[in-house]
This record gives C-alpha cells, sequence and structure tokens, in this order.
C-alpha cells in the first residue's frame, strides 16, 4: 500500500500508539513462540522476530518487532521504518550496542549487529524484496540508504 511520504512521516510521530502496538505485539509472539504474528501488516509473507535491544538514552532493554529473514545461523533484517525519513529506534539503539537478543521461532538468542555492505547486501536486499516488494518502495521514499542489519549468534 504506498502512503504519501508526508502522511507517512507524521504517522510515525504517533509513538503512544506504537509503543501500545509493539508492547503488545512482542508479548503475543514470546507468548505464543512465535506462532501468533502479525508481520503480514507491514512485512508481508516474511515472518517476524522480537528484537531487544538496549535504550541508547536509557540504558533500559527495548523490543520491537522486526520481519527477518534466516542467514546462516543467525538472521537478517532491514532498519527501513517503513521508509520514513527517521531511522527506526532500535536501529539507533544497536549503533550504540551491537549486542542484542532476538525471539524467533520459539528461541530466545543473543547476537551481535553488524551492517551488511557490498555483494552480501545486495543479495539480501533482493531476497528481502522477492518476500515483500514493499522495501524497494520504502528506499523510494527516503533520501537514507536503509540498512541491511546482520544478527549474527554470539
Amino acid at each position: 500500500m504506498r502512503v504519501p511520504p508526508i502522511v507517512r512521516n507524521r504517522l510515525t510521530n504517533v509513538r503512544w500508539l506504537m509503543r501500545g502496538w509493539t508492547r503488545l505485539h512482542v508479548r503475543l509472539l514470546r507468548w505464543s513462540k512465535g506462532r501468533l504474528r502479525f508481520g503480514f501488516f507491514l512485512a508481508g509473507k516474511l515472518p517476524v522476530l522480537a528484537l531487544t535491544t538496549k535504550g541508547r538514552k536509557s540504558g533500559e532493554p527495548r523490543s520491537s518487532v522486526v520481519a527477518y529473514l534466516r542467514e546462516g545461523e543467525g538472521f537478517a533484517v532491514i532498519a527501513s521504518n517503513a521508509g520514513a525519513d527517521r531511522a527506526p529506534a532500535w536501529w539507533l539503539n544497536l549503533q550504540q550496542d551491537a549486542d542484542c537478543e532476538v525471539d524467533a521461532e520459539g528461541e530466545r538468542v543473543r547476537v551481535r549487529a553488524r551492517v551488511v555492505e557490498g555483494d552480501e547486501r545486495e543479495r539480501l536486499w533482493r531476497r528481502f524484496n522477492e518476500e515483500n516488494p514493499d522495501f524497494e518502495a520504502y528506499q523510494s521514499y527516503t533520501k537514507r540508504e536503509i540498512p541491511v542489519v546482520a544478527l549474527e549468534p554470539r
């Protein structure tokens, strides 16, 4: 679904609503061990995981739901924020501290994030877009390059 940039960027400012939905979604995802997921709203056919980072300002644990692909023993995610000009908070947190946890497929795994670049980025970007063509549209909405992030077990 194509949303005009001015509407999309304003919707990212409705933080109270997004925080409540995210908290509920994370709880349902963990409680159901990954069976109850609502990623189809934004992730298309992709599965979703609960990503827990350390807040860059508060130092407190912060959880978000993110679409992912399996990549070897780990996971790959995209910091798209639905094409908003502002990067997602979880990505800003990972830039401060790359150690985090994911709840995916009924398991909790400690991982370390790294930015994927070059040929590896292009390969993963294509895989994400095969599953959900909206990612290409998201890139067209913003001037920032949307990061592809590998989450590797530590």
